[in-house]
């Protein structure tokens, strides 16, 4: 009797190993055999955007369409406002998230992330009617000083922080703080720098007055915890494109200039 039970326990674990060396690899292949890769995005400039025509661009759909080519599958894009993007790799919506999202300890224990592809910071864009007559960054931080920000974004973090006594209005989307500062009812955005530089670059009555970035920090892809061979290609193809410059290259040309706009 002893013996069964050491045979069951013994049979029982291997077949567990099994199934969990199989589950890790399970959505790399599910994403071959498909024929496509689901990524899940958010609209952010110039990271994520869409036309008049629905048509996305951007520094991420170029990354989702460079990898899905690699790979040898057509790439689907699930669009997602902000705090339910990453929720949607544990309903299993999505293979991986392109969405500029900074690597956080916090985060991380809800997703897995790949190494930095790319880097970005925490930049703040203001109404200049609304802040004349701010000189220092500690003038903002008043209970009369409004700043707008996207819900569970850096930024947030970062308002909360720098800002105690400001007044914080929390927003689901980029579109929606941006036109509270446009229309006077916050005096500043806070978002990533791309953000806030284009939003600056795109109306005259807004203006960054910080030249440097509140906040430094480096973005992954996420992908659903567990699935390591997925996260091992993902990491392959950042090294490779990395070393090829394509990943620079693609990032200058969305970041470091107005030639995309230009070309829309």
């Amino acid at each position: 009797m002893v013996s069964f039970v050491k045979n069951l326990i013994r049979t029982a674990t291997i077949a567990l190993c099994c199934l969990s060396v199989g589950a890790s690899a399970d959505a790399l292949d599910n994403i071959i055999e498909r024929g496509s890769l689901r990524v899940g995005v958010a609209q952010f400039t110039p990271w994520t955007m869409k036309s008049e025509k629905g048509e996305l661009s951007g520094f991420d759909v170029d990354v989702a369409r460079k990898i899905a080519a690699d790979m040898g599958v057509k790439v689907e894009f699930v669009e997602y406002e902000w705090d339910k993007i990453l929720p949607s790799l544990a309903e299993g919506k999505v293979d991986m998230v392109a969405a500029g999202v900074a690597i956080t300890p916090k985060r991380a224990l809800q997703v897995a992330f790949t190494n930095p592809y790319s880097e970005s910071g925490v930049g703040l864009a203001a109404n200049i009617n609304k802040t004349r007559d701010v000189k220092t960054l500690a003038q903002m931080n008043s209970k009369d000083f409004t700043i707008a920000v996207v819900r569970d974004t850096i930024a947030f973090d970062v308002s909360g922080s720098l800002f105690k006594k400001a007044s914080v209005k929390v927003f689901d989307s980029s579109k929606e703080a941006e036109q509270a500062v446009l229309d006077g009812k916050a005096h500043a955005y806070i978002a990533s720098q791309p953000v806030v530089k284009h939003f600056a670059n795109s109306h005259k009555q807004i203006d960054l007055p910080m030249n440097a970035p509140l906040l430094s920090y480096k973005n992954g892809l996420a992908v659903h915890k567990g699935e390591q061979s997925l996260l091992n290609f993902l990491n392959a193809w950042i090294v490779a494109r990395t070393a090829d410059k394509w990943l620079s290259a693609s990032n200058r040309y969305w970041f470091d200039s107005l030639e995309w706009k230009e070309a829309q």
